[in-house]
């Protein structure tokens, strides 16, 4: 089963395309944490969230127990200025050194320029946003 980090904005049509495939993403996320700790800004994965939609999906995909959704906390919804701040030290670090993810280096580059991409939109419609992730 492929999980894929995706990002969710806060209503129902931001009004732009949002879709990043994610799975580069998701296959580093301990390398990414470990980087972004490392250059002292917030992991990606500290911008993850749930909200009933996402884990009812979860769950049909058989990655979740029912239960789940009815201890499920409200959303956190997050700054993209947060958010920018984490992607472009890591694209800044990426950029010189790809291959220090591996083979799949440019890959999860390419996925963090999508995302500064998305974020960066959000930030200008004064949108909140965070990541969830999916299994297929």
């Amino acid at each position: 089963m492929a999980a894929s980090m995706y990002i969710v904005v806060e209503g129902e049509d931001p009004g732009f395309d949002i879709f990043v495939n994610g799975r580069s993403l998701a296959r580093h996320e301990d390398a990414l944490e470990r980087l972004a700790l490392r250059l002292g800004v917030r992991p990606l994965i500290e911008f993850f969230s749930a909200d009933e939609n996402s884990m009812s999906l979860l769950i049909e995909e058989g990655a979740g127990n029912q239960e789940l959704l009815r201890r499920l906390p409200p959303p956190q919804w997050y700054s993209p200025a947060d958010g920018l701040k984490t992607v472009h030290a890591l694209l800044r670090t990426l950029e010189t050194d790809p291959q220090q993810l591996g083979t799949e280096g440019e890959q999860v580059l390419s996925e963090l320029l999508e995302y500064a991409h998305v974020l960066e939109k959000t930030m200008d419609r004064k949108m909140r946003w965070h990541l969830a992730v999916s299994w297929r």
